[in-house]
């Protein structure tokens, strides 16, 4: 069995699970808000632990590289990359972009000719990624204002969203069948399948040149 250590600390709560073989074994979500530091290193022990597995059996760290928190972001990859170099193992990188497209496309297939991913950034700015109906991305994930929404997104005669801007969607866009998913929370299960997936295709990053997926400036005020 392939076993992958994922590491999510995008958003408020981290998350820490082990997958063998796409399949989710352990998982722990810390609820304190923001306090990334503090847990992530006891939610690794604990999952191991659970699953009756050590650092050694680990044969790839999976990491969500965002976009979301500027520190919780780097607290995240800092660890996945410093695993990565202790135990000479690859790092599977992944975009919460990708990932909530990902899950819809594997629940509804062909259905849909356009999976998009919205994700508001600020104030009338958004973090944007188009996919195809077999899943290719050809949008690649990136950082927009609401101004170019419908240049950007082409109307097309069936598409899903994931987003958490509905009212914006709905009001901006001419599309005559229409799916919106208000769920931008990450699916650990969909994510093990994606990145054992990648893991066997060797499609693992660069662990010198790996970064967050700022996607955005960071702002000293709003």
């Amino acid at each position: 069995m392939k076993y992958l250590l994922h590491i999510d600390t995008a958003t408020d709560s981290g998350t820490v699970a082990l997958a063998g073989d796409g399949n989710i074994l352990s998982l722990r979500t810390n609820t304190e808000s923001r306090n990334h530091a503090a847990t992530i290193n006891t939610m690794i022990e604990a999952v191991l632990a659970e699953a009756n597995c050590s650092l050694k059996d680990i044969d790839a760290i999976a990491v969500c590289g965002g976009p979301g928190s500027y520190t919780g972001l780097r607290i995240g990859m800092a660890t996945a990359k410093g695993l990565c170099y202790a135990l000479d193992k690859p790092l599977i990188m992944a975009d919460r972009l990708s990932l909530l497209a990902y899950n819809a496309w594997k629940k509804d297939g062909k259905q849909h000719t356009r999976y998009i991913t919205l994700i508001r950034a600020r104030e009338k700015e958004y973090f944007v990624a188009v996919y195809d109906v077999d899943f290719n991305n050809i949008v690649a994930p990136h950082h927009i204002v609401e101004d170019q929404l419908p240049a950007l997104i082409e109307k097309t005669e069936s598409t899903y969203i994931i987003t958490d801007e509905q009212e914006t969607m709905t009001n901006s866009l001419e599309i005559s069948k229409l799916k919106i998913d208000n769920n931008t929370l990450v699916d650990y299960s969909s994510w093990a399948l994606y990145a054992f997936d990648q893991f066997i295709s060797n499609k693992s990053s660069n662990l010198a040149s790996a970064e967050p997926f700022y996607l955005k400036q960071v702002y000293t005020h709003k």
